[in-house]
């Protein structure tokens, strides 16, 4: 776990640098609405019906999800942020090769 948790570290890493995202639960959900989101990383700690709402909309705009291994407070620093961060969604990968390497569900 701890191999593939760095990977996506360094992937998302080269996201933040390179391209585009949305971070926050209200605004995921905008981008996911509108179609526009590539993937979807929702923290270990995400409440349930936030969680479930989040993979509901990502089913009917076709968006992966993937369920990152560690907790929000993990996510916002992956992020290079300093606050938590509990949903990111990708709009655009930029220069990461985050999407094709994510196990499709």
């Amino acid at each position: 776990v701890k191999k593939s948790q760095e990977n996506i570290n360094s992937r998302l890493a080269l996201v933040m640098k390179s391209g585009k995202f949305t971070l926050g639960y209200k605004t995921c959900l905008k981008t996911l609405r509108s179609g526009k989101a590539k993937l979807v990383i929702i923290s270990n700690n995400c409440p349930p019906v936030r969680k479930s709402e989040i993979e509901y909309y990502a089913m009917l705009a076709k968006t992966g999800v993937h369920h990152y291994s560690g907790n929000n407070v993990d996510l916002g620093t992956a992020c290079g942020k300093y606050y938590r961060v509990c949903v990111l969604a990708i709009t655009d990968p930029g220069d990461s090769d985050i999407i094709k390497s994510m196990p499709q569900e």
